[in-house]
């Protein structure tokens, strides 16, 4: 099978991997369903449990794509992009949507020291991994630096304003919060169960009928399969590794996840972090929070947020906090 067509299809059937356990029973009682989307640059994945799931499944990638309408940088007129847009001027208008993640963005970047900053896009879009990846001069790096600075975003009761030449970039809390949106339609349509996936964010909502907790697998950062096996009631889960994006010039490899005090890719000695929060929001902006700190600083900051998380280092050592130790079980 060609290797485009293999990865298409593995993407299709991500969620229902993630639950192999209990495919058989719900086949056996015709209460399975599943919803495949493409949303946020990501596939959007979801497997529901119970007697709505076949319209519950569209209605919530539909709040997925309001979602990414409010929130992307890259969408004219959305919210982010109004503000990123508005040479200084404000307060400019949020969406109830949009100004929660702010906030859960906000409370990130000043609790991590700024190891997560939500005025990132200068940089990042300087490095600009998605299009035209490459490693920019030092003096560009130290311009855009300039313009990263989260405590110069204010929220206030009208809406946002952020300083000329600033901008916002919501991708590393978006995929997290595309979860919580989902999650959000779950509960209000009466689903007895789901998983949604986007991107490296998943979103558990409720049981499945056996009562046996859901199974989310940790990827392999050296190969296609998983290192390990999180056994987990409900919340969200998201990862933030180093193999997600990456190039290689002049025999150095670079990755996306960018330190904003130095302008260039973390260099902690983690290859991965994996955290289960509450908030698909905040687990996303804690993976990208503890990978910059590395993982002696990121406890404290777990401890505040009273999250959990799996580190993986560059010689295959995991760790796992201690809310995770028994729920963690590797691939040998």
């Amino acid at each position: 099978m060609p290797k485009k067509k293999w990865l298409l299809l593995a993407a299709v059937f991500f969620v229902l991997i993630l639950t192999a356990a209990s495919i058989a029973y719900f086949r056996a009682d015709n209460g399975l369903s599943s919803s495949t989307a493409f949303a946020m640059g990501s596939y959007v994945e979801q497997t529901l449990y119970g007697r709505k799931g076949e319209e519950t499944g569209p209605a919530a990638s539909q709040a997925i794509y309001e979602l990414d309408n409010h929130i992307s940088w890259r969408r004219e007129h959305s919210f982010i992009y109004n503000l990123n847009h508005a040479n200084g001027d404000g307060p400019v208008p949020l969406g109830d949507d949009a100004r929660a993640i702010l906030e859960t963005a906000l409370s990130v970047s000043e609790k991590s020291g700024g190891a997560f900053d939500a005025t990132i896009a200068p940089l990042s879009w300087l490095w600009d991994f998605d299009s035209n990846p490459h490693l920019p001069a030092q003096e560009e790096i130290d311009d855009a630096r300039a313009l990263v600075d989260y405590k110069k975003l204010r929220l206030e009761e009208l809406g946002a304003t952020l300083p000329e030449g600033m901008a916002v970039d919501l991708g590393a809390a978006g995929k997290g919060a595309a979860c919580d949106a989902a999650v959000e339609v779950y509960k209000q349509q009466g689903i007895k169960g789901a998983v949604v996936a986007v991107g490296g964010s998943i979103g558990l909502y409720g049981k499945k009928p056996d009562g046996s907790p859901w199974k989310v697998s940790v990827r392999d950062p050296w190969g296609e399969g998983s290192i390990g096996v999180l056994a987990l009631g409900e919340g969200f889960v998201s990862t933030s590794g180093s193999y997600e994006k990456t190039f290689e010039q002049d025999g150095v490899s670079y990755h996306h996840l960018l330190d904003p005090k130095t302008g260039y890719p973390a260099q902690t000695g983690l290859v991965s972090v994996t955290v289960v929060s509450d908030s698909g929001a905040l687990s996303d902006c804690l993976a990208t929070a503890c990978f910059v700190l590395g993982y002696e600083e990121s406890l404290p900051l777990l401890e505040d947020f009273s999250a959990e998380a799996v580190f993986i280092d560059e010689n295959k050592q995991i760790t796992c906090t201690p809310g995770l130790a028994e729920s963690f079980t590797p691939v040998l």
